[in-house]
């Protein structure tokens, strides 16, 4: 089996759709001995936020320990799902750990579907109990309680926010949507939130207090304060840190940051130490593609994976620490997204926007975006193909301008192979 047979494989999986439950991830662990049993991890989710604060705790735990680190979606190549020390997983090893499960459900009987994100999530779990790292910090793929990362029982999890998105999955309230991310909370372990919608909050309230598990709110047990739009000083239950620099640009990721500082408080309580210097190197030197990325100058060109209107409006608070002359906007969103929650967050900054549409089967016709974004700005344009999307915008924006492309992962990641071919 070569490598591309082996992506054929997983991605003919997708064919399954979403297959919420335990059940099928259950099973195919199983068969590969319950490799997730002999691993100590952190599990993070959250509806914005829960990637950066995992590339964050990898980065700075790194220094000390052999981490993993599991996340999705990748931008550009399957393998940067999967990393230890920054190292992401080789071809070779997704060719053995496929062959490797689907020999054993062929052989042994597995479950009758099972998804892309069952199998990859189980042989990911596979990868690291053969490497023996010290830890694992796993990211939530979609929700939390019924996601196939569930069956973990970590050292800390961490709840970033919540917001509505998928909301078809998920539920149409923030209560709902809380009860499916508060389904990662177990018995007794403590959990680390940013939550701070009232609603929202109230149902994490009430999980953490059902399990037993010490519940430690941003605001109430550990706090930051901006002194930039990259810096931050934090305060926490015993640790006190004053200036740290944050190599990500927009002003959320010092929010990120402290959740981040604040697990590691709570790992370092159960023997993950690491230094003040650790933290402030770490969070200088991350680096997290496709998250307020700058690929180009003169005109300014910015990558962001924002999804939702919480993530829009955090990204339009971003932008006004970055000097332009006008701002054109170029958009491409799924289907299952609140399109008008982030085009009305964005799209009135804009002189122009672009729509378009990634090479996802979910992606939304640019017409559907269009027709919303000429509420809110008088200059719309739809391109089909993501090339001659980013051409255009290109070709209409000045040296003195911000072009910033933006709505979901998935564009991002196709604009940015236009842009610089992958590389990064």
């Amino acid at each position: 089996m070569s490598y591309k047979d082996s992506l054929d494989y997983l991605y003919s999986l997708e064919r399954f759709g979403m297959i919420f439950g335990l059940d099928n991830i259950s099973r195919l662990l199983s068969l590969l001995g319950d490799p997730h049993r002999r691993l100590r991890t952190v599990h993070i989710t959250g509806s914005n936020g829960k990637g950066s604060v995992s590339a964050m705790m990898a980065e700075i735990l790194s220094r000390r320990w052999r981490v993993g680190l599991y996340t999705s979606p990748h931008l550009h190549s399957f393998t940067e799902r999967v990393k230890i020390n920054d190292r992401e997983i080789e071809e070779g090893e997704v060719v053995r750990l496929v062959e490797l499960l689907r020999r054993k459900v062929e052989k042994e009987g597995g479950p009758e579907h099972f998804t892309f994100f069952d199998f990859t999530t189980a042989i990911t779990f596979q990868y690291f109990a053969e490497k023996e790292v010290d830890l694992a910090v796993i990211e939530v793929g979609l929700g939390g309680r019924l996601d196939s990362t569930n069956v973990i029982t970590p050292q800390v999890s961490v709840i970033t926010t919540v917001s509505k998105e998928h909301t078809q999955v998920l539920g149409s309230s923030l209560s709902e949507i809380a009860r499916e991310k508060a389904g990662i909370i177990k018995e007794e372990v403590p959990v680390v939130c940013g939550v701070r919608e009232e609603e929202a909050l109230k149902v994490i309230e009430e999980e953490a207090k059902e399990k037993g598990a010490p519940l430690f709110l941003l605001g109430r047990d550990f706090h930051y304060r901006e002194r930039g739009a990259q810096q931050l000083d934090f305060s926490g239950r015993r640790w006190r840190m004053e200036g740290l620099e944050v190599g990500l640009l927009g002003r959320f990721q010092l929010f990120n940051a402290s959740l981040a500082i604040a697990a590691l408080e709570v790992l370092a309580e159960k023997g993950y130490a690491v230094s003040e210097a650790d933290i402030r190197e770490g969070l200088q030197e991350i680096r997290w593609p496709g998250r307020m990325e700058v690929v180009r100058e003169a005109p300014l060109l910015i990558l962001d994976g924002a999804h939702n209107g919480e993530g829009a409006r955090a990204l339009k608070e971003a932008l006004r620490d970055i000097r332009y002359r006008e701002l054109l906007l170029l958009l491409g969103i799924m289907d299952d997204k609140d399109v008008e929650a982030i085009v009305r967050e964005l799209a009135p900054l804009a002189r122009l926007v672009v729509t378009s549409r990634p090479s996802n089967p979910r992606a939304l016709p640019p017409r559907r975006i269009a027709e919303v974004a000429r509420r809110f700005c008088p200059r719309v344009k739809e391109r089909e193909e993501m090339r001659e999307g980013v051409s255009l915008i290109l070709e209409e924006a000045s040296r003195e301008d911000l072009v910033l492309i933006t709505g979901s992962l998935f564009t991002v990641a196709d604009a940015r192979q236009i842009l610089l071919g992958g590389e990064g």
